[in-house]
C-alpha cells in the first residue's frame, strides 16, 4: 500500500537520510523527532519541501539539537544532499537526476510541457497486463447467452475482471516509484493461441506540492491539461464494459422485419440497452471514486469469441464549482478537453453523454427497386428517404432526452452510419448536453498551443520498415 512504499526522504543541514514510508514519517513526528526546519524529498519533487508545509504531520518548532537526525534503515549511510539532489531547480524546468540514471517515459514533449505548467514532472513508464483465458464453463454459458440475444454476462465479466487485474498492476507499479499519478493511460486487448492478454500502459507522474491526491487519468496528458485548467481534478481512469450479441431469437423476429421497410425495434433496442449500459457501469466506477463527472469519454466497439464487446473509457474527476450533489450522479461527456475548456470558459458543464441508436430495413420491396435503379444514373430514393428517416428518428432521441434533462444545448453531435447486411442500416448520433451556469470560468484566459498540437508518429507500419518523416 502507499502508506507502506518507502519513497521518502529527510533533509537535514543539507544531509539526507531514508527512504521512510508515510507510516514512519508519522510515527516519527509523533515521537517529536523531525522538526520544522528539516525538509521531505523524494523522487520528482523539484527541491525539498518544508515539514511545516506538509499537512498532516507533527513537528518540532526549532533547530534539531546534534545528534537528533531520526534513526533510519540500518546500514543506511548519511550522504551530503548535493549527491542525490541537484541544486534548486529554475522555474519552470524539472529537476535534475543523478548522471546516468535517466527517466523512460511515454509522454511527448508537448505532453510534459502541459504537465510542467501543472506543477508534474515526468516519470518511468508503467505496464500492466493480465493473460486469460475464459476456460470450458466460461465458453459454455456464453454459448448459451449468446442463443438468447442481448448481454452475455460470462463474456463481459472475463473481460472487465482481465482488464481490472492489469490496470492494478500498472497502478502498484506506478507507487512502487513514488509517483503521484499515471497520465496517458491505454489499453488493448490482444488474442494469443487461444488466450487474451489485457494491457495497461501509462506513464508516472511527480508533483512538487505535497498532498496531492495519486491520480490515474484517460486520454492524452494534453487533454489531462485541458481538463485541469477547466478546473476538473483528475481522480481515476474509470472504464466500463459490456460483451453482447443480438441473438438468435432477435435474429429470427428482426429477420421478418426486415421484409418490411422501416425501423426495427428488435436491433434498436439491444444496440440502446448496451450502449446505456456501458455508460451506467462507467458512473458507477466514478460514484466510488467521488467524482462529480467523468470527462474524456471514448467508445470501442470489436469482435471477441465470437461476441461484440463495448469499451467505454474516461477520467473519473471533481470539479469544485459544479452544483452540489452530483457525487451521487456525476456528470458524462465525450467532449475532446479542448472542447471541454472552451464549453467552461464560456460559463457551460456538461450533463450528461446522449446516445441514440436506430436500426432500419430498406424492406423487400425498397431493395428490389434500389436494386433495379442502381443499373441506371440517378438518385436512389429508397435508400435517401431510409437513411434520412434513420437520422431524424436518431437525433429526434437526443433531443427528447436533453429536453428531460432540461439542457441548454447538446453540442459535439457526431452522426455514424453503416450497413450491416441484410437490408439493414445503423444510424447512430452521439452528443454532449451542456447546461449553462454562472461563475464557471478556466484557469488560464488562452489555451495552450501546446495542448492542441496534434502528436506526430515516427514510425510507420508495414514490413518491419522505419521511417523518419513526420506525418
Amino acid at each position: 500500500m502507499e502508506a507502506e512504499l518507502k519513497c521518502w526522504w529527510i533533509v537535514r543541514k543539507q544531509e539526507k537520510l531514508g527512504p521512510f514510508s508515510r507510516n514512519q514519517l508519522l510515527g516519527m513526528g509523533d515521537a517529536g523527532r523531525l522538526y520544522d526546519s528539516d525538509r521531505l524529498w523524494k523522487d520528482g519533487l523539484r527541491e525539498p519541501v518544508p515539514l511545516s508545509q506538509v499537512a498532516g504531520l507533527r513537528t518540532v518548532a526549532g533547530e534539531p539539537p546534534p545528534g537528533a537526525l531520526p534513526a533510519g534503515p540500518a546500514g543506511m549511510p548519511m550522504a551530503p544532499l548535493a549527491a542525490v539532489l541537484a541544486p534548486a531547480a529554475q522555474a519552470g524546468r524539472a529537476p535534475v537526476r543523478p548522471r546516468g540514471v535517466a527517466v523512460v517515459t511515454g509522454l511527448s514533449g508537448n505532453e510534459i510541457y502541459c504537465l510542467a505548467q501543472k506543477k508534474y514532472w515526468p516519470g518511468e513508464l508503467v505496464v500492466g497486463n493480465s493473460v486469460n483465458s475464459m476456460g470450458f464453463l466460461g465458453s459454455l454459458g456464453a454459448g448459451l447467452s449468446n442463443i438468447l440475444g442481448g448481454e452475455i454476462p460470462q463474456v463481459t465479466a472475463a473481460i472487465h475482471e482481465g482488464r481490472a487485474a492489469s490496470f492494478a498492476r500498472m497502478t502498484t507499479e506506478a507507487r512502487d516509484h513514488g509517483a503521484d499519478g499515471v497520465a496517458g493511460v491505454t489499453s488493448e486487448l490482444r488474442s494469443f493461441n487461444g488466450s487474451t492478454e489485457f494491457l495497461f500502459v501509462g506513464s508516472c507522474v511527480h508533483s512538487g506540492i505535497p498532498g496531492r491526491r495519486f491520480f490515474t487519468s484517460a486520454g492524452s496528458t494534453q487533454e489531462l491539461f485541458s481538463h485541469m485548467d477547466a478546473g476538473y481534478e483528475p481522480l481515476q481512469h474509470v472504464f466500463g464494459n459490456i460483451a453482447y450479441s443480438m441473438g438468435v431469437g432477435g435474429g429470427i423476429v428482426g429477420a421478418l422485419r426486415t421484409l418490411a421497410r422501416g425501423e426495427v425495434p428488435e436491433y434498436s433496442d439491444v444496440f440502446n440497452r448496451t450502449r446505456h449500459t456501458a455508460l451506467a457501469r462507467v458512473v458507477e466506477q466514478a460514484t466510488r471514486e467521488g467524482a462529480n463527472a467523468v470527462v474524456g469519454i471514448r467508445t470501442t466497439i470489436l469482435r471477441w469469441m465470437g461476441t461484440h464487446e463495448m469499451l467505454m473509457t474516461g477520467t473519473a474527476a471533481i470539479n469544485r464549482a459544479l452544483p452540489a450533489g452530483l457525487s451521487r450522479s456525476p456528470v458524462t461527456s465525450d467532449l475532446t478537453g479542448e472542447e471541454l475548456w472552451a464549453m467552461t470558459s464560456l460559463g457551460y458543464y456538461p450533463l450528461k453523454l446522449l446516445m441514440s441508436t436506430s436500426i432500419y430495413s430498406l424492406g423487400f420491396v425498397g431493395g428490389f427497386m434500389a436494386a433495379f435503379k442502381s443499373f441506371v444514373k440517378g438518385e436512389v430514393t429508397e435508400l435517401s428517404t431510409l437513411i434520412h428517416d434513420a437520422r431524424e428518428n436518431a437525433i429526434g432521441r437526443l433531443k427528447s432526452e436533453a429536453a428531460a434533462l432540461d439542457a441548454d444545448q447538446v453540442v459535439g453531435v457526431k452522426t455514424y452510419i453503416t450497413e450491416i447486411g441484410n437490408g439493414l442500416v445503423e444510424f447512430v448520433a452521439i452528443g454532449t448536453a451542456m447546461k449553462a451556469m454562472d461563475g464557471l470560468a478556466t484557469a488560464t484566459p488562452t489555451l495552450l498551443a501546446q495542448a492542441i498540437a496534434p502528436e506526430k508518429d515516427t514510425w510507420i507500419d508495414g514490413d518491419w520498415g522505419f521511417s523518419l518523416d513526420r506525418k
